[in-house]
């Protein structure tokens, strides 16, 4: 969500914390032989016998067919056909055997990838011709799945809505602290799943987390607002980043969907969920959660977004907050669109003072009683704790003798930054310098800390730790100096933000786009303070987070905007739009950076660059893909039939007299995988869609070892709607060492609109 004079978001620290030591990738949650394990049960529906009335039956016939006590968890209509139960390993491999059963996987546990947004999108007042309020912009529904909603939130405010969608099919479900009257105009659907989880660990604790759509960690309630909350006027998290807050379509309509708990996300109920929002009728699908690099056959969250986009429905996910390590991408399939993230023009920076006279600049979001106007007793907590990590201010490390009534320096890394600070505030500490390693480099992500505190860079943690350690009597102190906007460079790539090649699938670029996921003001739960601390008692109705949880549901808000301008797209015609008018560039023609390396960032972290809603929606040239185009893309992947039935639940056979390529899938963007010298053909479908128009294409390269060619090089289009096809042709002269990449991009243009295209090459 945003703020039109400031505002932004990631995984808040002690959920990221928690989500990614309970699961660091995507873990199987199935045991040992003798014991218990959910598994997602595929099944062939057309091979039901005709004495079942109910797929349902036949599915639980199936079951007590090898297994007395299985009971089913969920049946599946829409995202799969199938069902998911609990089962030792010898009953799923009985299972395998019976009739109509196509596999019998274990489930996966997912994670978390945990406002002035619309201004930095050039969306403001002046873009109500581009997206009017109309009808159309609040019949869009975007469905979220997280960790729920707070419905009390003033995001979530019908004021002005009309009539809920006849379309809408959906509803607002009951349970702890929540019933259906939470819901209205703008929150028109509410729904949890929690069988799969409870089946692995055992009931929720209603005590703690409540067994209904309420949302007692903040995540969903942030991600939710972003995409489509209503406009409040004078929000802001304990004074920062004051101004108007609105999520990207704010006409939109909401629906969530709570598939998270404290022990995490599990593919059995996040398939549940995508089956209900595909019968409810949603027109997109927001998912900030994955995790870990598994064929699509295998990764509940593709098989459940190819149903969906088969509806007509777009399904955005975040990339992942793996980076800056290469192939770290999570959710790449190519029928969902994977958001990378940047930074915003905004900052929240804290000085921290040396008593040698120097300064460096951090980031802070403490709000509370500063410091003495004084220097104070400095000291590092390596030198102030016993354990060998004691360094990192991990929780009873510290010896309060040595810390009392001094500013203690911590480093980054295991346990949650905010988590940091109030164990110095535990132990005495008066205030804390946390200092980046090289895991973050200079990425400053602020946090709303329990005490004075403040965030600085890599190199500056270098110079303050030296000083600190060497020093016969440091002493610092730090100052807190707010809001500032008008940063510049802005956008640039943020350092945590996952990075190609894609792992799965490396002819298919990813991330598809960036979008601002760093220091993000959307509405927070009322359950949890801005850290998520236990002993933060502070309650704010709005919090500063980052993570390509964040960005995500920008690109599913504009994505709700795009619908409601142009609701005949299809969703690979949406993400074209975002894509080939993303932005590469700062105004001033250089390239966007990547905080992590200081350099200009790649294909490889941004995709095809960072979203521009303003241009998205009259792109010029759209790439449009259909169903079958992507099941042309399995057998190009040489997926057995029942390999592609689990992904698209249909039989589907392969043409053995066509040669399938994945470089011919009409993605917009291009990743070249060179494996010895030669030529590499690719061929692409554009559809006009700004009328009648010549365009002409103009081919960019880094590298003299890579002859890019385009043909033909002018297409002329005589009418809107009208295809034309080209072949790129990328001829290869030199090899490079393996692991090498080069970069260039792909634009046609009529003079009025410029369609763009990344490409990617790399030795391999």
């Amino acid at each position: 969500m945003s703020s039109s004079s400031s505002s932004s978001s990631f995984l808040s620290s002690s959920t990221t914390a928690f989500f990614l030591l309970l699961c660091l990738g995507l873990c199987h949650v199935s045991s040992s032989s003798s014991e218990q394990g959910t598994y997602i049960v595929h099944m062939a529906k057309s091979q039901m016998p005709s004495t079942f009335d109910l797929h349902s039956n036949w599915y639980d016939s199936s079951l007590r067919s090898i297994s007395d006590s299985a009971e089913l968890l969920y049946t599946y209509e829409n995202a799969i056909h199938g069902f998911s139960t609990r089962l030792t390993q010898e009953e799923a491999d009985s299972l395998m055997t019976q009739p109509g059963v196509i596999s019998v996987l274990p489930e996966h546990r997912y994670e978390l990838h945990t406002t002035r947004t619309p201004l930095f999108l050039g969306l403001d007042e002046h873009t109500a011709d581009l997206f009017p309020e109309t009808g159309a912009s609040s019949d869009v529904v975007v469905g979220v799945l997280d960790t729920g909603v707070w419905p009390e939130s003033k995001s979530y405010s019908d004021a002005g809505f009309g009539p809920i969608p006849a379309t809408w099919k959906g509803g607002c479900e009951t349970g702890t602290n929540f019933t259906a009257s939470h819901c209205n105009r703008k929150l028109i659907g509410a729904r949890f799943f929690a069988r799969g989880y409870e089946s692995t660990m055992g009931p929720i604790d209603e005590s703690k987390e409540s067994r209904s759509p309420r949302d007692d960690d903040g995540h969903g309630t942030h991600t939710s607002s972003t995409a489509a909350g209503s406009v409040v006027e004078g929000a802001s998290l304990l004074g920062y980043a004051s101004g108007t807050a609105r999520g990207m379509a704010p006409r939109a309509r909401v629906a969530v969907y709570k598939v998270c708990w404290l022990g995490g996300c599990f593919s059995s109920d996040i398939l549940a969920a995508i089956d209900k929002a595909i019968a409810d009728n949603v027109n997109v699908l927001s998912m900030s959660l994955g995790g870990g690099m598994s064929d699509y056959y295998r990764d509940g969250v593709a098989i459940g977004a190819f149903a969906a986009m088969e509806r007509g429905i777009l399904v955005s996910c975040s990339a992942g907050n793996a980076g800056p390590s290469s192939f770290s991408l999570s959710n790449v399939a190519p029928w969902i669109t994977t958001v990378g993230a940047g930074t915003l023009d905004r900052d929240f920076p804290a000085l921290a003072i040396l008593g040698n006279g120097k300064n460096f600049t951090g980031v802070s979001l403490f709000k509370g009683e500063a410091l003495p106007d004084k220097l104070l007793p400095f000291i590092y907590a390596g030198n102030a704790s016993n354990a060998t990590n004691g360094n990192l201010c991990m929780s009873g490390t510290l010896i309060p003798e040595k810390v009392k009534g001094k500013i203690v320096m911590c480093d980054r890394g295991v346990n949650a930054r905010v988590q940091k600070g109030d164990v110095v505030k535990a132990a005495g500490g008066l205030g804390m310098i946390l200092a980046n390693t090289a895991a973050n480099g200079e990425e400053l992500v602020a946090d709303a800390h329990l005490l004075p505190a403040t965030t600085v860079g890599e190199k500056a943690g270098d110079i303050i730790r030296h000083y600190v350690t060497t020093d016969p009597h440091p002493t610092a102190s730090i100052s807190i100096l707010g809001t500032v906007v008008g940063v510049k460079p802005s956008p640039v790539v943020a350092a945590f933000s996952s990075r190609g090649p894609n792992s799965i699938t490396p002819n298919i670029l990813k991330p598809d786009l960036i979008a601002p996921g760093v220091n993000i003001l959307a509405a927070w739960t009322g359950a949890a303070g801005p850290t998520g601390l236990a002993s933060d008692s502070r309650r704010v109705e709005f919090n500063i987070i980052s993570g390509t949880s964040m960005s995500c549901p920008h690109v599913s808000g504009l994505a709700a905007l795009l619908k409601s301008v142009h609701p005949e797209w299809s969703p690979a015609a949406i993400r074209s739009a975002l894509m080939t008018t993303a932005y590469k560039t700062y105004k001033d023609g250089k390239p966007l950076l990547d905080i992590a390396t200081g350099k200009p960032s790649t294909p490889f972290d941004h995709g095809a660059g960072h979203a521009s809603p303003a241009t998205a929606t009259n792109p010029g040239l759209i790439y449009d893909l259909t169903t079958e185009d992507y099941l042309g893309f399995l057998c190009a992947l040489n997926y057995t039939s029942s390999q592609i039935r689990i992904v698209s639940r249909r039989n589907y056979t392969c043409d053995p007299s066509k040669s399938y390529s994945v470089a011919d899938l009409n993605y917009p963007s291009f990743a070249v995988n060179v494996d010895g010298a030669g030529a590499y053909k690719y061929t692409r479908t554009v559809t006009s869609v700004g009328g009648a128009g010549t365009y002409s294409v103009k081919v960019a390269s880094e590298t003299t070892g890579v002859k890019i060619s385009v043909e033909p090089a002018v297409l002329d289009f005589k009418a809107a709607n009208e295809k034309k096809s080209y072949t790129v042709t990328f001829t290869v002269d030199s090899t490079k060492g393996s692991g090498s990449n080069s970069f260039g991009s792909i634009e046609w243009s009529d003079g009025k609109h410029v369609v763009g295209s990344p490409v990617a090459i790399s030795w391999t």
